[in-house]
């Protein structure tokens, strides 16, 4: 019986003309599936598998890194509505504003995790548009036409003390004429007068710290990446912003770009780089096009590329956008995902000051750090010092959300009280409202009782109870149940874990099914034991920091909460 046999079929031209626009190169992967999803051919398993000949890597890696990203799907049109669940939007979706029946014509709705706009909950992504808040108005209308007013950060709230934010509403983030009439590009223009040594020394004499959560000095970094073996290196500019509640480097992008150029230029001078990549989450599409028009202008203008300025250094940058997932706010994960892979983190050490991008010295850096630095190469480091009181340095920018008058973005000194962030700032808890508790920090935070309300947050303040993290808290009144908010919490962490380390996948898993046990009447009394053993075990046996750090909000809930997860058990149906 004769039977036709294909021995060889030619790869899809359309296909190969993408990923010959990429260079061929196994590292742009994810950017060539994002870029392949938005063509009528999309993800389908023979294109993927084209890709995987074209690139010449094994299919098995290409369909990996399209089922780890949250942005990619084999079977996702374009016209998709990905409503947020984060806390914020979850907490702000309690009120008159419902999309669980949400059905519009011709689109497809689904859930996604924090999409980076807490200060514009509920938000969604109309297909890669950004929108919110979601009101009964708006959600009359389709999605394509839905338009939303964003968040005015152009006037000063009193008692801010503006450093990064100063000029944000008046700069126009697309000019870079406005960006130089605001005095940006003159902390390089210092910093090239200025030998690499001088630069370091002033950075470490400032007292900066990387705002992307952990505060490590970065000063330090810097040295520890200048002074390791080996070249190329590289900086990278960490805005992949997935923290929940965390907004503020998605602000500062949609504020000044320039200035973010600014601070990764001056770095890789100290630290003696060439090349520069800001990977930014596949959410920020509008500031991702703000940046690559920015990288474009400075390039023009001599401020980026090679020779800036005339003065023989040379520094180029690229911008990477970023596909889904929690996990690559880590720098390893980030690493890894860069290079093309899935982002999952890495053992460390060696860390990535020695071994980073390329098994290269590379220093990763907070969109928010680096737009200080430039501020301190012109004003000098006892200026900044003295921004904040006592042995804490500069300001922060801050999220206040939820349950007050006035939620949105403030600057203001590091060290400010979780009451005066509410009063002060926040304009008190709205009418009829009574502080319960705030989610501070992040995801990763700690739900912080009234007990708190008066002790200085920084980076030093966890042992006490309550940590900065991002600088974002999210405030809930007497109506939101701390173990609801726990749930919510374990439901982010549940959906965005990478898998890769057991304590976390199912860690996190058997947290929030214990949690909707207790809040659905079906708790008992052991299960708070377990609890207590599950935040140990995330907290000390989780390969990456992303997987301690859920334990915190956990823990914080037994320690301060402790009376309510015993009546909830109390009363329980069984």
């Amino acid at each position: 019986m004769h039977r036709d046999v294909i021995l060889y079929q030619p790869i899809n031209p359309k296909i190969e003309k993408l990923v010959e626009a990429h260079g061929f190169n196994p590292e742009a992967l994810s950017d060539i599936l994002v870029d392949l999803q938005r063509t009528p051919e999309g993800l389908t398993t023979e294109n993927l598998e084209d890709v995987a000949r074209a690139l010449n890597v094994p299919a098995a890696r290409v369909q990996g890194l399209a089922g780890f990203y949250s942005m990619l799907a084999t079977d996702r049109p374009d016209r998709t509505l990905r409503i947020c669940d984060g806390p914020a939007c979850w907490l702000a979706n309690t009120g008159e504003v419902g999309t669980a029946g949400l059905n519009p014509e011709g689109w497809r709705v689904e859930r996604t995790s924090c999409l980076g706009l807490c200060d514009r909950a509920p938000a969604a992504l109309a297909a890669e548009r950004q929108v919110g808040p979601l009101t009964p108005a708006l959600l009359a209308g389709a999605p394509g036409h839905w338009e939303a007013a964003l968040p005015d950060y152009s006037r000063s709230r009193p008692g801010e003390v503006r450093v990064l934010l100063e000029g944000a509403g008046s700069i126009d983030s697309r000019s870079i004429d406005s960006a130089l009439a605001h005095g940006v590009y003159r902390g390089l223009e210092a910093a090239l007068a200025v030998d690499p040594a001088g630069l370091l020394e002033e950075i470490e004499s400032s007292g900066l710290i990387g705002h992307g959560g952990a505060g490590f000095p970065t000063g330090r970094k810097w040295r520890i990446a200048a002074e390791a073996p080996g070249d190329p290196k590289y900086i990278i500019c960490n805005a992949d912003e997935s923290e929940p509640l965390s907004v503020k480097d998605r602000v500062l992008m949609d504020a000044n770009p320039h200035r973010i150029l600014e601070g990764m230029a001056v770095a890789a001078r100290a630290v003696g780089a060439g090349e520069g990549l800001i990977y930014i989450r596949g959410e920020y599409e509008a500031q991702a096009v703000l940046l690559e028009h920015a990288i474009a202008q400075a390039e023009e203008r001599g401020w980026l590329g090679g020779d800036v300025q005339g003065s023989g250094f040379s520094f180029k940058v690229r911008l990477h956008r970023g596909a889904g997932a929690y996990i690559c706010g880590e720098e390893t994960a980030l690493i890894e995902s860069l290079e093309g892979r899935r982002g999952e983190p890495r053992l460390r050490p060696p860390y990535p000051v020695t071994h980073g991008y390329r098994g290269r010295p590379t220093v990763v850096n907070n969109v928010e750090t680096l737009a200080k630095v430039p501020h301190i190469i012109l004003n000098g480091a006892d200026w900044y010092q003295d921004l904040s009181p006592g042995d804490r340095a500069g300001t922060k920018i801050y999220a206040v959300l939820g349950h007050i008058r006035k939620p949105g973005v403030f600057e203001a000194p590091i060290g400010l009280s979780l009451r005066q962030i509410i009063d002060d700032f926040g304009g008190g808890m709205r009418d009829g409202s009574q502080f319960y508790f705030a989610l501070a920090g992040g995801a990763a935070g700690r739900l912080a009782p009234p007990g708190l309300l008066d002790v200085p947050v920084d980076y030093a303040s966890g042992p006490q109870g309550i940590h900065i993290g991002v600088g974002a808290f999210l405030v809930c009144d007497t109506s939101v149940s701390p173990i609801q908010m726990l749930r919510e919490v374990f439901h982010f962490f549940e959906a965005e874990s990478c898998g890769k380390c057991t304590p976390c996948r199912v860690g996190t898993q058997r947290v929030r099914a214990l949690l909707d046990q207790i809040l659905t009447g079906r708790g008992r009394p052991e299960m708070l034991a377990e609890l207590g053993s599950l935040a140990v075990i995330l907290e000390s046996a989780s390969f990456c920091g992303l997987g301690s750090s859920a334990a915190w909000p956990l823990q914080s809930v037994l320690d301060h909460f402790g009376d309510e997860l015993q009546a909830a058990v109390s009363v329980s149906k069984g």
